[in-house]
């Protein structure tokens, strides 16, 4: 196997060419990732200049997982031909990477807690996690895909590219973190709300967006999706929810700032639907755009769904780095 795969990237070494000085964009933006899985044996594609913008097609996936599951000396999953939606592929490299179980818990405990999940929440929020779906700048955002769009090879590349990253460790890290999974018992309006916004789960981040289509609002989003305080405003304000009356302000820093001192909430207090604020601003400070930079929509006191560079996906409040950055939580319901 060691030796196949150094004749495979020899081999690979001598193909790759420099992306032309008007290469579509869609296609060039990971041309380090591209490089890196063609070296490593993995998405090995005939034409020297890759075109990552092309959905990928043919037997290049089942090949492209085939070779993964050959370098990790894992069994290799069944894996049709032919174009593939991206939450499709998102599930399928989940149950490749050993994680399937996880996404199925995860999965069944949303469901257990009647928020009526969309059939791929549990393999998105896995994918998510680890890491598999990009952010593409704000000047880029035309790069997005839906998950219902066809994988590109660049998009595929970079989620092989992370795949190989974690050397084996991703299913281990995953099932060490979603363990703690657990939902509590909503009331009808907590239950209803957050209905709403685990439906969007996988909707791509796009800065200024607040609905699934490209639009002219709040100066303009070049493609569906969500950016932190717009997907809030979403699922409270534009749902027509009589809650969304109270919350004024558009931005994260605005809707933290609209209550007084003595109605923030601390972490350790947190309940279902209290908005989340994370930044450099303390408890005690006053909110403004340095100090309150993201917002999120609680699940629990430690779980939270929120739109950020993996797009609309679940994760810990007990995560050390959220912990830190944790302004304070407002209650709306």
């Amino acid at each position: 196997m060691r030796h196949r795969l150094i004749v495979a990237a020899t081999t690979l070494a001598t193909l790759l060419a420099a992306a032309p000085a008007h290469a579509d964009p869609r296609g060039t933006w990971n041309l380090g990732e591209q490089r890196a899985v063609r070296l490593a044996g993995v998405h090995d594609l005939p034409d020297a200049s890759f075109h990552g913008e092309r959905p990928a097609d043919g037997d290049q996936l089942p090949s492209a997982f085939a070779a993964y599951a050959a370098a990790h000396g894992l069994l290799p999953i069944a894996v049709p031909a032919g174009r593939m939606p991206v939450a499709a592929f998102d599930r399928l490299l989940v149950a490749q990477l050993g994680a399937g179980d996880v996404a199925a818990a995860v999965q069944h405990e949303a469901w257990r807690a009647g928020l009526q999940p969309p059939a791929d929440l549990g393999t998105e929020v896995v994918a998510r996690f680890l890491g598999l779906r990009d952010n593409h700048p704000a000047d880029q955002e035309g790069l997005e895909l839906f998950p219902t769009d066809a994988i590109t090879r660049a998009e595929a590349a970079h989620s092989f590219a992370i795949a190989l990253r974690w050397q084996g460790g991703g299913a281990d890290a995953a099932r060490a973190t979603f363990a703690r999974f657990v939902l509590p018992a909503y009331t009808a309006a907590q239950r209803r709300l957050l209905r709403l916004a685990v439906s969007k789960i996988g909707m791509p981040y796009v800065w200024g967006g607040e609905t699934d289509a490209a639009g002219t609002w709040f100066g303009g989003q070049a493609h569906g999706g969500y950016d932190c305080s717009g997907f809030v405003w979403r699922v409270f304000k534009l749902s027509g929810f009589s809650w969304g009356t109270q919350i004024h302000g558009r931005t994260a820093a605005a809707q933290a700032g609209e209550i007084r001192r003595g109605a923030r909430v601390r972490l350790d207090a947190v309940a279902p639907a209290d908005l989340l604020f994370f930044g450099p601003g303390r408890f005690w400070q006053k909110a403004t755009e340095r100090r309150i930079v993201h917002e999120g929509i609680a699940l629990s006191r430690d779980w939270m769904i929120h739109s950020s560079d993996q797009g609309v996906y679940v994760s810990p409040l007990f995560d050390p780095w959220r912990a830190r950055r944790f302004s304070w939580a407002r209650r709306v319901l």
